[in-house]
């Protein structure tokens, strides 16, 4: 599929490293969760996660991020998309569990979730208070808890520390995006309801449509960019979920977050 164009019509600065942008294309109709390969014209084609219908949430971490960060509205980028599963909304009772720019994602599907009627719990964790993005946004969905690494909002440490707050029996479904080792912590300290947790996988894509394996994960086979990149997690329980994950080589790695 060849990159769809389209223009920028906004730029949010929600942090000093993280922006949002916003495009004109009304066709993609994406669900929470899914992405979008997105081409920076001269620089390079990467996956990026919905945090909206029509925008995207990026954090300046390499070369084709940093040059997303240049440009202005009127810009041109070129979408395809969107690609792979997104989230399912199961039950009235919802929790979103994120990390950094892993509360896009979830900021989207917190969204669609309150229009439907369903009551919505956000537990959310950033490095520091100036890291800390869709604040309002999450206030508005329902009860918010924040953790930050050092102390300077919210509840002090890591994201796990605000699961003693909280009854995962309570909620009918547990939706968790962020950095893969903050996942892992919250998913192993929860594994008797990983039954009930969707998980949004981070994975090295090159096609997005599933043929050269750049993505898939051991020892399932699992290809993130079709059959995740939301995966039940009690299919990453046994794997490399949260142990390795492989770069652009092929190579293993640490995972990372």
């Amino acid at each position: 599929m060849r990159p769809s164009p389209v223009r920028i019509v906004e730029i949010i600065e929600e942090t000093s490293t993280v922006k949002t942008i916003r495009f004109d294309s009304a066709r993609l109709d994406p669900l929470p969760g899914q992405y979008m390969m997105v081409w920076i014209r001269g620089v390079d084609e990467i996956p990026m996660s919905f945090s909206g219908p029509s925008e995207m949430t990026v954090a300046a971490v390499g070369e084709a991020t940093r040059a997303l960060f240049r440009l202005r509205p009127g810009d041109g980028l070129g979408l395809r998309g969107p690609y792979g599963n997104g989230f399912s909304l199961i039950g009235d009772r919802i929790l979103l569990i994120g990390g950094g720019v892993g509360a896009a994602p979830l900021a989207f599907l917190g969204d669609v979730a309150r229009h439907k009627g369903i009551e919505v719990t956000s537990l959310m964790g950033f490095r520091c208070s100036e890291d800390i993005i869709f604040k309002r946004r999450f206030e508005r969905l329902g009860e918010l808890i924040l953790t930050t690494d050092d102390g300077s909002s919210g509840i002090p440490g890591r994201v796990s520390l605000g699961l003693e707050r909280l009854d995962p029996d309570r909620f009918s479904q547990i939706y968790i995006c962020g950095p893969e080792l903050m996942m892992w912590d919250v998913i192993e300290r929860w594994k008797d309801h990983a039954g009930k947790m969707q998980a949004s996988v981070n994975r090295h894509f090159k096609c997005g449509i599933g043929i050269c394996g750049s993505c898939c994960m051991d020892p399932t086979g699992i290809r993130v960019c079709q059959e995740g990149p939301v995966i039940p997690a009690v299919q990453l329980l046994e794997g490399e979920f949260g142990r390795y994950r492989r770069g652009p080589s092929g190579s293993r790695g640490p995972p990372r977050g």
